[in-house]
């Protein structure tokens, strides 16, 4: 077998095993991020989604379900408008993550939300009359000062067709 016939066979299975090692780190970084959740979704999974601005933000140490030691911020939501749910002026969420003593605490997975951030929030209740995000990050739909979502050309109107859309006959 000649030189260039054989340069050829293993250039080929080179390229073979690179895609290969490309489609798997693909398959597994996108895996890893998770699916984007259809709004129709969130709307059918939340038990209460509500139009709010973040009133108050207390960090404080707390122990998770897997027993690690993390920075949990109870938020204070003033609620404007409630889509799903009962009507309530306010309510309490727990989001992952905070600042206490000059440590900060970020997961990717969700908003680092401040003082007067408004958002659409699809929350489940926990213990204690307590909420926490449906879907994590995705739980939150943060909303800018024109009421479009923010980095889209979603506005709040949409957002509140899709939720009433998903639970039109679900309503009592």
């Amino acid at each position: 077998m000649d030189r260039s016939r054989l340069a050829w066979r293993f250039n080929r299975r080179l390229l073979a095993v690179v895609a290969c090692i490309y489609f798997i780190f693909c398959s597994v970084a996108g895996a890893s991020q998770g699916r984007a959740v259809p709004l129709e979704e969130r709307a059918r999974g939340a038990s209460q989604i509500v139009v709010a601005t973040v009133t108050s933000v207390t960090p404080r140490w707390d122990v998770n379900a897997y027993g690690d030691r993390l920075i949990i911020s109870r938020l204070s939501l003033r609620v404007d408008e409630t889509l799903k749910g009962v009507a309530a002026a306010a309510v309490s969420m727990d989001l992952e993550g905070g600042t206490i003593d000059g440590l900060t605490l970020r997961v990717s997975a969700l908003p680092a939300l401040e003082l007067g951030e408004r958002a659409v929030f699809f929350l489940n209740a926990r213990a204690g009359g307590v909420y926490q995000p449906y879907l994590a990050g995705q739980g939150i739909v943060e909303l800018n000062d024109t009421g479009f979502v923010r980095g889209s050309n979603l506005t709040l109107a949409t957002v509140r067709a899709v939720v009433r859309q998903a639970f039109a006959g679900t309503r009592r």
